[in-house]
């Protein structure tokens, strides 16, 4: 595996655009950039849709090694995190829907089901429930599908409103109708506490980041 302190060095300066450009050119050890920065932003559009850990990472390399395949397909008409982030949402929803665990919407009809449900706690969550990040984190687990998506890339990863309706493949009205509901969902009190606290959520550690680099890049050696 490339040193990622020497790899993220070299590029500090460049913009994805041209990342893509030199991986493109055959600068292959430099698609690790992409992937350290985007990490964070494609697990958590990926949890978003699964609920698991777990589930989320293994989406996250399958959505990196089709975007490496696929790279030259990039044409810049929308930002080289939007294209990625996209191409994990459709991952996330085919597993899902393998998974038979995830209702897709009808935006014209009306839908109570996407009101937060009280979840099993499982002993990890009970262990720092009373911690801050916890509470957040459970109250996005508990929105409905479809709603999930909306508020972990408007509210946690900071997409605008256009931006998300491309990721996801939704109007913007819609979008802007998920998140309010989402808001309403998770009780105003708790947003209104918490602020920008709601950014350290499902957070992806360096161990966590290296693993999936590491992985990604090993499928890529291998092809």
């Amino acid at each position: 595996m490339s040193d990622p302190v020497n790899v993220l060095t070299r590029s500090a300066a460049m913009t994805d655009e041209e990342v893509v450009s030199r991986v493109i050119a055959g600068d292959t050890p430099l698609f690790e950039v992409l992937m350290r920065r985007h990490n964070e932003r494609v697990y958590r559009a990926a949890r978003a849709i699964l609920r698991d850990d777990r589930e989320a990472e293994d989406v996250m390399q399958e959505a990196y090694v089709n975007a490496y395949t696929h790279l030259a397909q990039f044409d810049g008409r929308a930002k080289f995190s939007t294209w990625l982030t996209k191409i994990a949402v459709y991952e996330a929803l085919l597993r899902a829907k393998r998974l038979a665990r995830y209702e897709f919407l009808d935006d014209h009809a009306e839908n109570d089901a996407m009101m937060p449900t009280t979840p099993s706690p499982d002993p990890e969550r009970q262990a720092f429930g009373s911690e801050l990040r916890g509470l957040i984190e459970h109250a996005i687990d508990a929105l409905g599908d479809g709603y999930r998506e909306v508020f972990m890339l408007r509210q946690v990863e900071g997409l605008s409103t256009a931006e998300t309706a491309e990721v996801l493949g939704v109007s913007e009205d819609v979008v802007k109708t998920r998140l309010t509901r989402a808001r309403h969902a998770m009780q105003q009190h708790l947003l209104e506490h918490t602020g920008s606290a709601s950014a350290r959520a499902f957070m992806f550690g360096q161990a966590r980041c290296d693993a999936v680099v590491a992985g990604v890049l090993a499928r890529i050696a291998a092809r």
